[in-house]
């Protein structure tokens, strides 16, 4: 093996190492999940040293100039402020999802006028309109990191595959015979999973739009599912109240997580892909061992049910959605409450952390997005301008800009100052 190229991965914290072995070339990972101002960075060298013979002495100076410059942006105060940028009149009928691509330049919206438009976050410019489809366009995503590819999920029973750059539609999925209501490309943008109002998940080949496996088991529909950081195991979230992984190479079940009393709302891994944390309309969300598929933790004190979860980038806290209008941020591992963040005057359907994992962001049926301070719990600002519920809410990788999306069919864009 010989090493190539250094290079930084600011969220998550990490080094990319791209590297030749037998004449192939190849890239991995060091994760630094733990990172922060205050670690030893010649300890860290040490450790990294140690488990990565890549690393040699030539390299040590390096990788430890590459350490202080995560540290150094670890450091930064984050005391960003939003702003009304954009107001956009994306479709002719309302909204269903909204999605940034990796870097945050572009952005796309799905519409039940059946189309998904591309936009230029910059300019606000539309850039391209995906027309096929027969019905709502309803699950859309780029295949991130890369984002020259994008798919799309629809009431009429298929899936989508499109060319970011020309708009072309690349291949059509046909096999469900229900609504497609989620789907996600696996890290390596060679499959696409599909989840369906018919009980089944499918993966797809991206290059030859084949379909690879029909995952069979759930008994209700499939409204939420996930890859794992790998790309080895996706994880399927059902009405019938239980999660199934799977193995993305055999399309075998390998655990179904039972525990929950209620239909399941979301689903998702965490970066090291060592736990899934799942959400349900019993009010509850549970953390998993994702190895083994025994539950670690129930996390409850919501008061409704529960719309949304995810991990920040870290994999370190948890926030919540509910429908009780209230947010709450977890600890990962000690499954301890950090924070109650409590303002909206209506469900939150949506939430997410900014990439430095400082800050969470709602979306509320009140007709306003909120963020607010992991440390302190307090509503930093309140976002205004929507006249209808909003469903959707992300940050762009920086953290500088926000989109939002509501029923009103107004995508805003805010960026920060």
């Amino acid at each position: 093996m010989r090493l190539k190229r250094l290079h930084i991965r600011y969220y998550p914290p990490g080094i990319i190492l791209d590297y030749e072995k037998g004449g192939q070339q190849r890239t991995k990972s060091i994760d630094l999940l733990d990172l922060t101002p205050e670690c030893d960075v010649n300890e860290v060298l040490s450790e990294i040293r140690r488990v990565e013979p890549l690393i040699t002495a030539s390299r040590a100076e390096q990788v430890k100039i590459l350490i202080q410059r995560l540290q150094d942006k670890l450091s930064k105060p984050d005391n960003r402020k939003f702003y009304l940028f954009k107001a956009l009149q994306a479709h002719i009928l309302p909204l269903t999802n909204v999605a940034f691509n990796k870097s945050g330049s572009s952005f796309i919206t799905g519409s039940y006028d059946r189309t998904c438009k591309i936009w230029d976050t910059a300019s606000g410019e539309e850039l391209q309109t995906l027309e096929g489809h027969r019905n709502v366009v309803y699950a859309i995503a780029f295949n991130n990191p890369y984002g020259d590819k994008i798919a799309t999920g629809s009431f009429d029973k298929t899936c989508r595959l499109w060319s970011t750059e020309t708009g072309k539609c690349f291949h059509t999925f046909r096999g469900h015979t229900a609504e497609i209501v989620c789907l996600a490309f696996n890290p390596q943008s060679t499959l696409v999973a599909t989840g369906s109002m018919d009980t089944t998940a499918k993966l797809w080949d991206v290059e030859s739009g084949e379909e690879v496996y029909t995952l069979v088991g759930h008994s209700a529909e499939i409204i939420s599912l996930s890859f794992n950081t790998i790309g080895n195991r996706l994880v399927t979230g059902s009405f019938d109240h239980t999660v199934s992984m799977w193995d993305v190479s055999s399309g075998r079940r390998v655990h179904t997580l039972i525990g929950h009393r209620g239909e399941i709302s979301s689903v998702n891994f965490n970066w090291d892909s060592s736990l899934i944390v799942t959400a349900s309309m019993d009010k509850t969300c549970k953390v998993w061992d994702a190895d083994g598929g025994q539950c670690l933790a129930t996390l409850i004190g919501h008061d409704d049910e529960v719309l949304d979860v995810c991990f920040n980038y870290t994999g370190q806290l948890i926030a919540t959605a509910s429908a009780d209008g209230t947010s709450r941020v977890f600890n990962a591992q000690t499954h301890e409450c950090v924070c109650k963040l409590e303002g909206h005057e209506g469900e939150i359907s949506k939430v997410c952390f900014n990439p430095q994992g400082t800050c969470v962001l709602t979306a509320s049926a009140d007709k306003t997005a909120r963020v607010w301070s992991v440390s302190s719990g307090s509503c930093l600002q309140v976002l205004e301008g929507h006249t209808d519920e909003i469903f959707s809410c992300a940050f762009n990788y920086e953290g500088d800009t926000i989109i939002t999306g509501n029923y009103d069919d107004y995508p805003l864009q805010i960026p920060c100052y």
